[in-house]
């Protein structure tokens, strides 16, 4: 009964327009005074704070930053050339390399809505001079973008490997297969669209073109080296990973490509800093609620009640993928992992669900999640861009939202897919 009132006072207070994370901290709070009195609020402030000071979630803000200042340093510009240079020729090459493109920046920025406004912003008006529907424009810029959350790094992976106590790195290295899946698929559903609607090549292939752009684009390619080499081949953690992502960039930008200069890098700052806060409220807001559901012991109940109704996983994972993808209807990717893995997660391990299998199958439905109104934070962000209709943009983006569902179910339910690089490189 308690759950229930919590839940329609968030959905309340959501409706209201109160930002989540203050609507979770109002909901928790009130759920403590209820079940045991004002003084329940006495440690409330440092079960905030402590919830807010994992070190593995100081990746967040500095990927944050690092996104912010490539795209203030002309890397996304360079990306977007040598995609050109290897798409081009094929019809249809602007949706090619915007797909391309989004699969090069996911490497680095770990964020679907840096994406969009890194490439969308260059992309969109580019595709609709040349005679792209701008509701196709914007599909294909908002689905790409979600490449950014599967394809390592990932700022909902690292939030997801928090909130489960699981690794990091194996999460990103689960992520691979299915991201470069998902770039496929995407640009051969983009490839269909462009013979069915006679939509133009960009250019002739040129080996010429292909060695400049890469040559220009060099340094920008080495980020992802930097991070995923450096993570992957156990010299530096996650964490330590972002803030190495943060010097590359500054470097590259500032003094190889000298097109960071200080009113940049302070409005790369100034940026970061605000999406940071919106994130880190977010956790800290949830670890009161978390604190709550442990005393009560609801995660335990909930798990008790599904084990009951069923104990094959295959089910238990169907059924968690219809709850995240309606949760994924309402609440941000952040928001929805800080809420819910924590109560799920005792059913998972229960059933015998790898926890590093469940985080890319979580990713990927709240990936979905970003595509779906009346939330979809990216579709939102690629449609402002575009200067398109919402629900328009959505009609042509379901479509590539079938591959993002295709890849789930191959997820889901052949966990080789996500597992196999991830038993390859740690047993």
């Amino acid at each position: 009964m308690t759950v229930a009132l919590m839940f329609l006072g968030l959905v309340g207070l959501i409706l209201l327009n109160v930002p989540i994370a203050i609507a979770l901290g109002i909901v928790a709070m009130g759920a403590m005074v209820y079940s045991g009195g004002i003084d329940a609020l006495l440690n409330s402030a440092i079960v905030m704070f402590t919830g807010a000071t994992s070190f593995p979630l100081l990746a967040i803000p500095l990927f944050i930053l690092a996104g912010a200042i490539m795209n203030s340093s002309g890397l996304s510009r360079r990306l977007i050339a040598l995609a050109s240079a290897l798409f081009g020729f094929i019809k249809g090459g602007l949706a090619m390399i915007n797909i391309g493109t989004s699969m090069f920046f996911a490497e680095i920025s770990g964020s679907a809505v840096a994406d969009v406004a890194a490439i969308g912003s260059l992309l969109i008006p580019a595709m609709k001079k040349k005679g792209y529907p701008k509701e196709f424009a914007a599909a294909v810029t908002s689905s790409a973008a979600t490449l950014a959350v599967i394809i390592p790094p990932s700022i909902p992976m690292i939030l997801y490997a928090v909130m489960a106590d699981a690794s990091v790195v194996q999460i990103f290295v689960a992520g691979i297969i299915p991201g470069v899946l998902g770039g496929l698929g995407m640009m051969g559903l983009a490839y269909w669209y462009a013979r069915r609607y006679d939509y133009p090549v960009e250019e002739v292939f040129s080996l010429k073109r292909v060695g400049t752009a890469f040559r220009e684009a060099a340094w920008a390619l080495l980020l992802p080296l930097i991070i995923l080499g450096g993570i992957f081949g156990g010299i530096v953690t996650a964490t330590e990973g972002a803030a190495l992502a943060v010097l590359a960039a500054l470097l590259i930008g500032g003094v190889i490509y000298r097109e960071l200069d200080w009113r940049h890098l302070y409005a790369a700052m100034i940026e970061g800093a605000t999406q940071t806060a919106t994130v880190m409220l977010l956790v800290a807001a949830s670890a009161l609620l978390g604190v709550y559901l442990t005393e009560q012991q609801l995660p335990q109940q909930l798990a008790q009640w599904l084990s009951g109704i069923t104990s094959n996983r295959y089910a238990v994972l169907g059924l968690l993928n219809l709850f995240f993808l309606v949760i994924g209807l309402f609440l941000h990717s952040a928001a929805a992992i800080i809420l819910v893995v924590p109560i799920v997660l005792p059913l998972v391990k229960a059933v015998g669900i790898d926890p590093v299998h469940f985080g890319l199958i979580v990713t990927l439905n709240l990936g979905i999640g970003q595509q779906t109104p009346p939330v979809a934070s990216v579709l939102m962000a690629s449609c402002s861009i575009a200067k398109a209709d919402m629900w328009k943009v959505t009609r042509v983006n379901l479509p590539f939202i079938g591959v993002l569902l295709a890849v789930l179910l191959l997820v889901t339910y052949v966990p080789a897919v996500p597992m196999s690089l991830v038993h390859l490189f740690y047993g």
